[in-house]
Protein backbone atom coordinates (compact mmCIF):
# COMPACT_ATOMS: atom_id res chain seq x y z
CA UNK A 1 0.00 0.00 0.00
CA UNK A 2 1.54 3.31 -1.04
CA UNK A 3 1.61 6.45 1.08
CA UNK A 4 -0.92 8.33 -1.03
CA UNK A 5 -3.48 5.52 -0.70
CA UNK A 6 -3.04 5.32 3.05
CA UNK A 7 -3.36 9.05 3.51
CA UNK A 8 -6.54 9.09 1.39
CA UNK A 9 -8.06 6.22 3.36
CA UNK A 10 -7.29 7.88 6.70
CA UNK A 11 -8.62 11.22 5.44
CA UNK A 12 -11.93 9.69 4.30
CA UNK A 13 -12.49 7.98 7.65
CA UNK A 14 -11.62 11.12 9.57
CA UNK A 15 -13.87 13.35 7.48
CA UNK A 16 -16.78 10.94 7.93
CA UNK A 17 -16.28 11.17 11.68
CA UNK A 18 -16.30 14.96 11.53
CA UNK A 19 -19.50 14.99 9.48
CA UNK A 20 -21.29 13.24 12.33
CA UNK A 21 -21.22 16.61 14.05
CA UNK A 22 -20.45 17.31 17.69
CA UNK A 23 -23.17 17.45 20.32
CA UNK A 24 -20.98 19.40 22.73
CA UNK A 25 -17.42 19.21 23.96
CA UNK A 26 -17.12 18.65 27.69
CA UNK A 27 -13.35 18.29 27.51
CA UNK A 28 -10.42 17.54 25.27
CA UNK A 29 -8.71 14.23 25.95
CA UNK A 30 -5.38 14.96 24.33
CA UNK A 31 -3.11 13.16 21.92
CA UNK A 32 -3.19 9.39 21.66
CA UNK A 33 -0.49 8.03 23.96
CA UNK A 34 1.12 6.00 21.19
CA UNK A 35 4.85 5.75 20.72
CA UNK A 36 7.13 4.71 17.89
CA UNK A 37 6.68 0.94 17.43
CA UNK A 38 9.50 0.48 14.93
CA UNK A 39 11.34 -2.79 15.62
CA UNK A 40 14.66 -2.08 17.34
CA UNK A 41 13.81 1.63 17.46
CA UNK A 42 11.09 1.35 20.09
CA UNK A 43 13.66 0.10 22.63
CA UNK A 44 14.96 3.65 22.80
CA UNK A 45 13.30 6.12 25.11
CA UNK A 46 10.38 7.65 23.26
CA UNK A 47 8.54 10.51 24.94
CA UNK A 48 4.81 9.72 25.04
CA UNK A 49 2.55 12.59 23.97
CA UNK A 50 1.36 14.63 26.94
CA UNK A 51 -2.14 14.01 28.27
CA UNK A 52 -4.52 16.98 28.09
CA UNK A 53 -6.57 15.90 31.11
CA UNK A 54 -5.41 17.52 34.35
CA UNK A 55 -4.94 15.25 37.34
CA UNK A 56 -7.71 15.82 39.88
CA UNK A 57 -6.65 13.15 42.37
CA UNK A 58 -3.33 12.20 43.89
CA UNK A 59 -3.11 9.09 41.70
CA UNK A 60 -4.03 8.15 38.13
CA UNK A 61 -3.39 5.00 36.12
CA UNK A 62 -3.26 4.09 32.46
CA UNK A 63 -2.64 1.02 30.35
CA UNK A 64 -1.79 0.84 26.65
CA UNK A 65 -1.56 -2.31 24.55
CA UNK A 66 -0.15 -1.86 21.04
CA UNK A 67 0.34 -4.43 18.27
CA UNK A 68 2.26 -3.74 15.07
CA UNK A 69 3.05 -5.63 11.88
CA UNK A 70 6.26 -4.84 10.02
CA UNK A 71 7.14 -5.89 6.48
CA UNK A 72 10.15 -3.78 5.53
CA UNK A 73 13.04 -4.45 3.17
CA UNK A 74 15.62 -2.99 0.87
CA UNK A 75 14.79 -2.58 -2.80
CA UNK A 76 16.97 -5.51 -3.91
CA UNK A 77 15.27 -7.91 -1.44
CA UNK A 78 11.85 -6.71 -2.61
CA UNK A 79 12.78 -7.43 -6.23
CA UNK A 80 14.17 -10.84 -5.26
CA UNK A 81 11.02 -11.88 -3.35
CA UNK A 82 8.74 -10.66 -6.13
CA UNK A 83 10.64 -12.89 -8.55
CA UNK A 84 9.67 -15.88 -6.35
CA UNK A 85 5.95 -15.11 -6.11
CA UNK A 86 4.99 -17.20 -9.14
CA UNK A 87 6.33 -20.39 -7.51
CA UNK A 88 4.26 -20.03 -4.37
CA UNK A 89 4.95 -19.53 -0.69
CA UNK A 90 7.96 -20.85 1.14
CA UNK A 91 9.63 -20.63 4.51
CA UNK A 92 12.86 -18.72 4.12
CA UNK A 93 15.91 -20.78 4.97
CA UNK A 94 19.65 -21.08 4.33
CA UNK A 95 19.26 -21.27 0.54
CA UNK A 96 17.26 -18.04 0.34
CA UNK A 97 19.61 -16.39 2.82
CA UNK A 98 22.62 -17.20 0.62
CA UNK A 99 20.84 -15.81 -2.43
CA UNK A 100 19.88 -12.61 -0.58
CA UNK A 101 23.43 -12.13 0.66
CA UNK A 102 24.68 -12.58 -2.89
CA UNK A 103 22.51 -9.70 -4.14
CA UNK A 104 24.48 -6.60 -5.17
CA UNK A 105 24.54 -3.86 -2.55
CA UNK A 106 23.23 -3.84 0.98
CA UNK A 107 20.17 -5.88 1.86
CA UNK A 108 17.82 -6.20 4.77
CA UNK A 109 14.44 -7.71 5.64
CA UNK A 110 12.25 -7.35 8.74
CA UNK A 111 9.10 -9.49 8.85
CA UNK A 112 7.55 -9.75 12.32
CA UNK A 113 4.86 -8.62 14.70
CA UNK A 114 5.28 -7.35 18.24
CA UNK A 115 2.91 -6.44 21.02
CA UNK A 116 3.87 -3.97 23.73
CA UNK A 117 2.16 -3.33 27.05
CA UNK A 118 2.71 -0.13 29.04
CA UNK A 119 1.45 0.32 32.60
CA UNK A 120 1.73 3.90 33.87
CA UNK A 121 1.23 5.23 37.38
CA UNK A 122 0.88 9.01 37.80
CA UNK A 123 1.34 10.82 41.13
CA UNK A 124 0.23 14.43 41.56
CA UNK A 125 2.77 16.33 43.64
CA UNK A 126 1.09 19.74 43.52
CA UNK A 127 -1.32 21.69 41.31
CA UNK A 128 1.41 22.01 38.70
CA UNK A 129 3.85 19.18 39.32
CA UNK A 130 3.33 15.45 38.77
CA UNK A 131 5.53 12.38 38.38
CA UNK A 132 5.03 9.09 36.59
CA UNK A 133 6.49 5.61 36.26
CA UNK A 134 6.03 3.44 33.14
CA UNK A 135 6.60 -0.31 33.33
CA UNK A 136 6.73 -1.99 29.91
CA UNK A 137 6.91 -5.39 28.30
CA UNK A 138 6.96 -6.80 24.76
CA UNK A 139 6.26 -10.07 22.97
CA UNK A 140 7.60 -11.02 19.52
CA UNK A 141 6.17 -13.43 16.98
CA UNK A 142 4.97 -13.96 13.45
CA UNK A 143 1.56 -12.70 14.43
CA UNK A 144 -1.74 -13.16 12.66
CA UNK A 145 -2.22 -10.04 10.54
CA UNK A 146 -0.32 -11.09 7.40
CA UNK A 147 -3.36 -12.59 5.67
CA UNK A 148 -5.60 -9.61 6.43
CA UNK A 149 -2.98 -7.16 5.16
CA UNK A 150 -2.46 -9.12 1.95
CA UNK A 151 -6.21 -9.30 1.26
CA UNK A 152 -6.49 -5.56 1.86
CA UNK A 153 -3.66 -4.89 -0.59
CA UNK A 154 -5.27 -7.13 -3.21
CA UNK A 155 -8.72 -5.55 -2.76
CA UNK A 156 -7.39 -2.06 -3.43
CA UNK A 157 -4.76 -2.98 -6.00
CA UNK A 158 -1.71 -2.13 -3.92
CA UNK A 159 1.72 -3.61 -4.53
CA UNK A 160 2.26 -6.92 -2.73
CA UNK A 161 5.95 -6.06 -2.04
CA UNK A 162 6.89 -9.73 -2.19
CA UNK A 163 4.64 -10.90 0.66
CA UNK A 164 3.06 -13.81 -1.36
CA UNK A 165 6.50 -15.44 -1.71
CA UNK A 166 6.90 -15.99 2.04
CA UNK A 167 4.91 -18.10 4.50
CA UNK A 168 2.43 -16.07 6.50
CA UNK A 169 2.74 -15.34 10.19
CA UNK A 170 6.45 -16.17 10.36
CA UNK A 171 9.38 -14.20 11.74
CA UNK A 172 12.12 -13.35 9.24
CA UNK A 173 14.89 -10.88 10.00
CA UNK A 174 17.94 -10.46 7.80
CA UNK A 175 20.30 -7.54 8.35
CA UNK A 176 23.33 -6.57 6.33
CA UNK A 177 23.99 -2.96 7.40
CA UNK A 178 27.40 -2.89 5.77
CA UNK A 179 28.28 -6.52 6.60
CA UNK A 180 26.64 -6.70 10.03
CA UNK A 181 25.39 -10.11 8.69
CA UNK A 182 22.66 -10.98 11.15
CA UNK A 183 19.96 -13.53 10.22
CA UNK A 184 17.04 -15.13 12.05
CA UNK A 185 14.15 -17.26 10.75
CA UNK A 186 12.34 -17.29 14.08
CA UNK A 187 11.86 -14.83 16.90
CA UNK A 188 15.26 -14.38 18.62
CA UNK A 189 13.33 -13.97 21.87
CA UNK A 190 9.69 -14.48 22.75
CA UNK A 191 9.76 -11.23 24.73
CA UNK A 192 9.95 -10.01 28.29
CA UNK A 193 10.12 -6.87 30.38
CA UNK A 194 11.76 -3.83 28.84
CA UNK A 195 13.32 -0.86 30.60
CA UNK A 196 11.06 1.26 32.84
CA UNK A 197 10.71 5.01 32.35
CA UNK A 198 10.55 7.62 35.12
CA UNK A 199 9.25 11.12 34.34
CA UNK A 200 8.48 14.49 35.89
CA UNK A 201 5.91 16.92 34.42
CA UNK A 202 5.23 20.62 35.02
CA UNK A 203 1.98 22.24 33.85
CA UNK A 204 2.21 25.94 33.02
CA UNK A 205 -0.71 27.82 34.56
CA UNK A 206 -0.10 31.39 33.37
CA UNK A 207 -1.10 31.07 29.70
CA UNK A 208 -4.17 33.02 28.51
CA UNK A 209 -7.61 31.61 27.71
CA UNK A 210 -7.72 28.44 25.65
CA UNK A 211 -3.98 27.82 25.72
CA UNK A 212 -2.19 25.38 27.99
CA UNK A 213 1.33 24.02 28.09
CA UNK A 214 3.34 21.39 29.89
CA UNK A 215 6.99 20.44 29.95
CA UNK A 216 8.49 17.21 31.16
CA UNK A 217 11.69 15.26 31.49
CA UNK A 218 12.11 11.48 31.54
CA UNK A 219 14.77 8.81 31.90
CA UNK A 220 14.82 5.20 30.70
CA UNK A 221 16.59 3.04 33.27
CA UNK A 222 18.30 -0.25 32.22
CA UNK A 223 17.60 -2.18 35.43
CA UNK A 224 18.77 -5.58 34.16
CA UNK A 225 21.58 -4.74 31.72
CA UNK A 226 21.70 -5.41 28.01
CA UNK A 227 19.18 -8.01 26.77
CA UNK A 228 18.57 -8.97 23.15
CA UNK A 229 15.58 -7.03 21.73
CA UNK A 230 14.58 -6.00 25.26
CA UNK A 231 17.17 -3.47 26.40
CA UNK A 232 20.23 -1.67 25.07
CA UNK A 233 21.67 -1.77 28.58
CA UNK A 234 22.17 2.01 28.43
CA UNK A 235 20.41 4.99 29.97
CA UNK A 236 18.45 7.37 27.71
CA UNK A 237 17.17 10.85 28.65
CA UNK A 238 14.45 12.98 27.11
CA UNK A 239 12.64 16.32 27.34
CA UNK A 240 9.30 17.34 25.89
CA UNK A 241 7.20 20.48 25.54
CA UNK A 242 3.48 20.21 24.73
CA UNK A 243 1.31 23.13 23.60
CA UNK A 244 -2.48 22.78 23.46
CA UNK A 245 -5.26 25.06 22.28
CA UNK A 246 -8.86 24.10 23.03
CA UNK A 247 -11.91 25.42 21.25
CA UNK A 248 -15.62 24.81 21.76
CA UNK A 249 -15.71 21.51 19.86
CA UNK A 250 -12.10 20.86 19.02
CA UNK A 251 -8.49 21.08 20.16
CA UNK A 252 -5.10 21.44 18.51
CA UNK A 253 -1.91 19.91 19.89
CA UNK A 254 1.80 20.29 19.19
CA UNK A 255 4.40 18.16 20.97
CA UNK A 256 8.13 18.67 20.47
CA UNK A 257 10.61 16.28 22.09
CA UNK A 258 14.31 15.50 22.05
CA UNK A 259 15.80 12.24 23.34
CA UNK A 260 19.43 11.58 24.14
CA UNK A 261 19.86 8.05 22.82
CA UNK A 262 22.95 6.53 24.46
CA UNK A 263 23.56 4.11 21.56
CA UNK A 264 23.30 0.36 21.08
CA UNK A 265 25.31 -2.57 19.75
CA UNK A 266 22.56 -4.62 18.02
CA UNK A 267 22.30 -5.29 15.15
CA UNK A 268 25.29 -2.97 14.68
CA UNK A 269 26.97 -0.37 16.84
CA UNK A 270 25.15 2.97 16.99
CA UNK A 271 26.77 6.02 18.49
CA UNK A 272 25.13 8.25 21.10
CA UNK A 273 22.99 10.97 19.52
CA UNK A 274 20.03 13.29 20.04
CA UNK A 275 16.85 12.24 18.22
CA UNK A 276 14.13 14.90 17.79
CA UNK A 277 10.42 14.13 17.43
CA UNK A 278 7.42 16.27 16.47
CA UNK A 279 3.75 15.29 16.90
CA UNK A 280 0.85 17.42 15.66
CA UNK A 281 -2.76 16.49 16.36
CA UNK A 282 -6.31 17.69 15.85
CA UNK A 283 -9.16 16.49 18.08
CA UNK A 284 -12.88 16.90 17.43
CA UNK A 285 -15.90 16.17 19.62
CA UNK A 286 -18.43 13.75 18.12
CA UNK A 287 -20.68 13.49 21.18
CA UNK A 288 -20.51 14.81 24.73
CA UNK A 289 -18.30 11.88 25.73
CA UNK A 290 -16.69 10.75 22.45
CA UNK A 291 -13.94 12.44 20.49
CA UNK A 292 -12.01 11.57 17.33
CA UNK A 293 -8.42 12.59 16.72
CA UNK A 294 -5.87 12.46 13.93
CA UNK A 295 -2.21 13.00 14.68
CA UNK A 296 1.02 12.86 12.75
CA UNK A 297 4.40 11.69 14.05
CA UNK A 298 7.76 12.63 12.52
CA UNK A 299 11.22 11.65 13.72
CA UNK A 300 14.72 11.32 12.36
CA UNK A 301 16.39 7.97 11.78
CA UNK A 302 18.79 6.56 14.35
CA UNK A 303 21.18 5.44 11.58
CA UNK A 304 23.79 7.42 9.68
CA UNK A 305 25.99 6.87 6.64
CA UNK A 306 28.55 5.28 8.95
CA UNK A 307 26.16 2.37 9.51
CA UNK A 308 24.34 2.07 6.19
CA UNK A 309 24.03 3.52 2.71
CA UNK A 310 20.38 2.45 2.33
CA UNK A 311 18.07 5.43 1.90
CA UNK A 312 15.23 3.32 3.33
CA UNK A 313 16.92 3.25 6.74
CA UNK A 314 18.33 6.78 6.62
CA UNK A 315 15.02 8.45 5.77
CA UNK A 316 12.88 10.24 8.33
CA UNK A 317 10.06 8.26 9.94
CA UNK A 318 6.47 9.42 9.39
CA UNK A 319 3.41 7.83 10.96
CA UNK A 320 -0.25 8.88 11.14
CA UNK A 321 -2.67 7.74 13.84
CA UNK A 322 -6.45 7.93 13.68
CA UNK A 323 -8.04 7.54 17.09
CA UNK A 324 -11.34 7.31 18.91
CA UNK A 325 -11.70 8.31 22.59
CA UNK A 326 -14.67 7.73 24.89
CA UNK A 327 -15.03 8.68 28.53
CA UNK A 328 -17.56 7.37 31.01
CA UNK A 329 -17.14 8.52 34.58
CA UNK A 330 -13.59 7.96 35.71
CA UNK A 331 -12.66 5.66 32.79
CA UNK A 332 -11.29 6.88 29.45
CA UNK A 333 -11.08 4.35 26.61
CA UNK A 334 -8.88 4.90 23.57
CA UNK A 335 -8.52 3.02 20.30
CA UNK A 336 -6.13 3.99 17.54
CA UNK A 337 -4.87 2.76 14.17
CA UNK A 338 -1.37 3.81 13.06
CA UNK A 339 -0.10 3.71 9.47
CA UNK A 340 3.32 4.51 8.10
CA UNK A 341 3.40 7.15 5.36
CA UNK A 342 5.96 8.56 2.93
CA UNK A 343 8.71 6.03 3.74
CA UNK A 344 7.34 2.49 3.79
CA UNK A 345 10.44 0.54 4.76
CA UNK A 346 11.56 2.08 8.04
CA UNK A 347 8.35 1.90 10.11
CA UNK A 348 5.60 -0.68 10.78
CA UNK A 349 3.01 -1.25 8.05
CA UNK A 350 0.18 -0.95 10.53
CA UNK A 351 -0.35 -0.82 14.27
CA UNK A 352 -3.31 -0.94 16.65
CA UNK A 353 -3.49 0.57 20.11
CA UNK A 354 -6.01 0.05 22.89
CA UNK A 355 -5.75 2.23 25.98
CA UNK A 356 -7.55 2.53 29.30
CA UNK A 357 -7.11 5.43 31.73
CA UNK A 358 -8.42 5.49 35.28
CA UNK A 359 -8.82 9.14 36.32
CA UNK A 360 -10.48 9.38 39.74
CA UNK A 361 -12.13 12.60 40.89
CA UNK A 362 -10.33 15.10 43.10
CA UNK A 363 -9.54 13.95 46.60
Amino acid sequence: MNSAGRVRAASVIFMLALLCGPARADEAYGLMRVRDLTPLGFLRLDMRPANALPMQSKWAFETEVATQNTWAMSANVKEYLQSLESSGRRQLGPAELDEIRALPGESYLVDLESTTVDLTVHRRLSEQWSAYLIASGVTYGGGSMDGTIERFHQAFGFNSAGRPAVSRNQVNTIFNLKSGRYASFSAPTSGGLTDPTIGLRYSVSSLPGPWSMSVEAAIKVPIAGRRLLLSSGRTDYGVEAALQRRGLHHALYVDVAAVYFAGDTFPIRQEAQVIPTVIIGYERAVTARTNVIVQGYASTSGYSRRQTDLDELLAKKYQVTLGLRHRRGEILWSFGVTENVQNMNNTPDIGFMLGLNYLPARN
